[in-house]
């Protein structure tokens, strides 16, 4: 999922908007309209897809115009999703290449412990004995582990594991994430 208000969450600020402001997650990206029903396909963009389902209320493109889900299904690797008032090509065409956002606050917990991305996102990363590393601004998403894409004070960059002997605390009221960088030969 993609944090930010930003269409694609691709601005050059990281973590939450201002306090009061909604946060949106892009779960989905329409892309070309499909039969004569007012269907679209959907890449998805979210590890959660079963939560996608009828009745849901989702937010498209820029403005974050509210939608509700008609309908979805699996096509080939996306959804076919539609939208209620929407059933013609034409009309559905009109929302090819916009996003589809969900509101972070309708997520639901997490087990103690984990963390949605979108949570970290913009965290100060400090080693044990609180010296900054830097800001959190990306987490690449490797198969094994997650990393930790950190911006240091200098402008380079740290990778850093999100395993359990080098993520030692994350406090997200402080928004600092504590670490035990390790050394390698």
């Amino acid at each position: 999922m993609v944090p930010n208000n930003s269409p694609r969450g691709d601005d050059q600020e990281t973590g939450s908007p201002p306090q009061g402001e909604p946060v949106y997650l892009a779960v989905g990206r329409l892309r070309r309209p499909h039969g004569i029903k007012g269907e679209i396909v959907m890449d998805v963009m979210t590890d959660f897809p079963e939560r996608l389902r009828r009745g849901k209320r989702v937010y498209v493109g820029d403005n974050h115009q509210p939608m509700t889900l008609a309908g979805l299904r699996q096509h080939q690797n996306a959804l076919l999703v539609s939208f209620r008032g929407i059933d013609t090509p034409e009309a559905i065409g009109d929302l090819r290449n916009q996003y589809v956002f969900i509101l972070a606050a309708d997520l639901p917990p997490l087990p103690e412990g984990e963390y949605y991305h979108h949570e970290l996102l913009g965290m100060t990363l400090v080693d044990e004995s609180g010296r900054v590393l830097g800001i959190l601004e990306e987490i690449l998403e490797t198969g094994a582990n997650d990393v930790y894409l950190v911006r240091t004070p200098e402008g380079g960059e740290l990778l850093v594991p999100a395993i359990a002997d080098v993520i030692l605390e994350v406090n997200l009221d402080e928004r600092k994430i504590r670490v035990r960088l390790q050394e390698y030969l």
